[in-house]
């Protein structure tokens, strides 16, 4: 790593439910910088826990978490993490609340401190970025899945992230919405983790895997053209 600081450090992390077994435990996981990583493993072993855990949407009982080399407890910590780490929600629907397209997108600037002209500005760009001129207007929740994936994509780029995550990006999508959105990721420089069970998306736009074992606290990693095998 040419002593560049890691990304994302988790080390010694458990966490667990309220009245269920630790879903992690013990638990360590790096991304380096540049790292284009995919998550596999079995449904409720952990993958969206990790990277909710990674954002802050929930906090770990033991262990610490580290972004870009500062650890990370508080939720005021958290606040600047997902200034720099953004998260695709596997469902869009989650992700967008605006009646507008425009409106959805430039919300993250404006969030940020980026004044109105600035924030529909990188807006439009961003929405140029993943081919979704013409949207600006449209309303949102009349768009389709697909459009709904793009869109949301496009809300978390906005704010021009280091870090990149993405959890099942793919649900619900046609293969040619599938294909674009591989194209967009591949054209991303950025470090990004995608949770997946497609692998064949996970070939054409990552270049590790990490198989998450059951009971969520180990990870077996492969690398190469094996790591699909």
């Amino acid at each position: 790593m040419s002593g560049e600081a890691l990304l994302i450090e988790l080390t010694g992390v458990t966490f667990a439910y309220p009245g269920r077994p630790p879903i992690v435990e013990d638990f360590d996981f790096q991304l380096p910088p540049r790292e284009r990583l995919g998550l596999v493993g079995p449904n409720g072993c952990g993958k969206t826990t990790l990277l909710h855990l990674m954002v802050g949407l929930i906090k770990p009982q033991a262990g610490a978490v580290r972004i870009m080399g500062r650890e990370v407890r508080q939720e005021k910590d958290f606040r600047q993490v997902r200034q720099q780490v953004g998260l695709l929600f596997q469902n869009a629907d989650d992700q967008l609340f605006s009646p507008t397209v425009l409106e959805d997108v430039a919300f993250g600037p404006l969030n940020q401190g980026r004044s109105a002209a600035e924030a529909v500005e990188i807006a439009r760009q961003t929405m140029a970025q993943l081919h979704l001129t013409g949207f600006e207007d449209r309303v949102t929740y009349q768009l389709s899945g697909g459009e709904k994936k793009l869109v949301s994509l496009a809300t978390v780029l906005a704010m021009r992230p280091r870090v990149l995550l993405l959890d099942e990006p793919t649900t619900g999508l046609d293969e040619w919405t599938k294909k674009r959105l591989a194209g967009i990721l591949n054209h991303l420089d950025i470090a990004y983790i995608i949770v997946s069970h497609e692998a064949d998306f996970l070939e054409q736009t990552t270049t590790k895997l990490h198989t998450m074992r059951e009971h969520g606290h180990r990870l077996t990693i492969f690398t190469g053209k094996e790591r699909f095998l």
